[in-house]
């Protein structure tokens, strides 16, 4: 169970997070002001820290330096008001790990959360070493020239499958280069609508558009001098395109409403796990924004061509899950040892991580066996025992299929998304189209 810490001294939105957050199986702890955060953080120091900027004792810069001081890597979200924006800038670059603007979503608040804790939508909490154990030949390489080229200022294209790692391998690009002391900043592409992610990376002036109270900077220019990850670029839609590509050419960035350009220092990465190739030919991207962004290619081998590497992968996973009364006890049987490496993984190094974490939570005795392995070999949702009668719409299929998923997940878009083979986009679009009640704005 995770533990967060809630800062804020307006009550209301204190209580709502709370609730929120217990909803969905987290531990919380919540204060009212900095002073209280801190003295609640020294008695017990958690993992993620979601404060509000302004407060009446302090500010969420006070926040960020007092928790810093007692662990430095506890994950720090800020939750800020327009009129706030510069002074979350400014935590950003002193190692705050995003801002979200109010009002929020718990959805996304949550999904940024998870994100950044490194277990997006519920999988193994990992760090680095989680994706980058093992001694593949292909697997050293990769490294190897990951940690060569992030001595330049190239941008980087990472083709890789889902759950290979590749967020993770562009942190660690990040912290290999001359800009490791400045913010490295991750948008995830599909995760908003066309009209929100153009706003998002760009930035707008206040009176852009209706609703823009104040000016607030985009993702380029809080990434400043540091790295931007451009996650799923596969998922950005074809209008924003023209807009990316200027700015990688020209290194400045045209924030919405403004007449002026700002002069931007970043490095990109971007990521996807399709093949832009097809894309472009589908007409869905554009071939020179591909030639822009792929400058240096990395490509991470699923886990079906480094076999050698699972059962280090797995015995990493088993020391570092496994419960402190049997610590160093738990086994891998030999019949399950053979079955995991002989196994293809799809969901390639996350899903191995979260059979193991499955494996330790329901073995009783110090050996894992083969009888596990039915989980991995049964399909994630199982077929309904009534066939759709005849006259269903395939609409009205698709509506019900979709409620299911989203009932399956507890609501979480991101897995829902990832459960049925769509882009989280399509998710979000779907359930507006079919009138689903939305989550709670908090």
């Amino acid at each position: 169970m995770s533990h967060v810490l809630v800062v804020d001294d307006e009550v209301s939105m204190c209580r709502a997070l709370d609730v929120n957050f217990r909803r969905r199986g987290w531990q919380v702890t919540t204060a009212s002001g900095v002073a209280d955060a801190l003295a609640k953080f020294r008695t017990a120091p958690c993992g993620l820290v979601v404060t509000d900027m302004r407060m009446s004792d302090g500010d969420g810069l006070d926040v960020l330096q007092g928790v810093r001081h007692v662990s430095p890597h506890t994950a720090v979200i800020f939750l800020t008001a327009y009129g706030s924006v510069p002074e979350a800038v400014t935590a950003m670059r002193e190692g705050a790990c995003d801002y979200l603007m109010k009002p929020v979503s718990f959805e996304q608040l949550e999904e940024t959360a998870q994100r950044i804790l490194g277990r997006a939508s519920g999988d193994v909490e990992t760090e680095e070493p989680d994706f980058f154990v093992g001694g593949s030949p292909a697997f050293r390489d990769l490294v190897a020239k990951a940690r060569h080229v992030a001595q330049t200022d190239a941008d980087i294209l990472i083709e890789a499958e889902s759950g290979t790692g590749k967020e993770l391998l562009a942190r660690l690009i990040h912290r290999a280069s001359p800009r490791a002391s400045k913010p490295f900043v991750a948008v995830n592409c599909s995760a908003f609508p066309e009209n929100l992610l153009e706003s998002e990376l760009f930035g707008h002036v206040r009176g852009a558009f209706t609703g823009a109270m104040a000016a607030k900077p985009g993702k380029f220019q809080v990434a400043d001098g540091g790295t931007l990850l451009l996650d799923e670029i596969g998922e950005m839609p074809l209008s924003l395109q023209p807009k990316l590509l200027r700015v990688l050419q020209e290194r400045e960035v045209d924030r919405l409403g403004d007449t002026r350009p700002v002069p931007i220092d970043v490095r990109v990465i971007a990521t996807t796990n399709r093949t832009l190739s097809s894309q472009i030919n589908a007409g869905a991207f554009r071939s020179d924004l591909f030639y822009r962004l792929n400058v240096i290619p990395l490509s991470i081998p699923p886990l079906r061509e480094r076999r050698g590497d699972i059962l280090n992968l797995a015995e990493h996973f088993l020391r570092k899950l496994e419960p402190p009364s049997k610590r160093g006890q738990l086994r891998i049987s030999p019949e399950l040892a053979l079955a995991l490496c002989e196994h293809d993984w799809p969901g390639n190094v996350r899903e191995l991580a979260n059979f193991v974490r499955r494996g330790v939570a329901l073995t009783h005795g110090a050996t894992l066996g083969i009888d596990l392995f039915s989980s991995v070999t049964r399909t994630q949702a199982s077929p309904p025992s009534d066939r759709p009668k005849p006259g269903t719409t395939l609409e009205d299929m698709e509506r019900q299929l979709l409620e299911a998923t989203l009932e399956a997940t507890n609501g979480n878009r991101t897995r829902t998304a990832e459960m049925m083979g769509v882009s989280l986009r399509t998710v979000r679009n779907k359930i507006r189209e079919y009138g689903l009640a939305p989550r709670e704005v908090v």
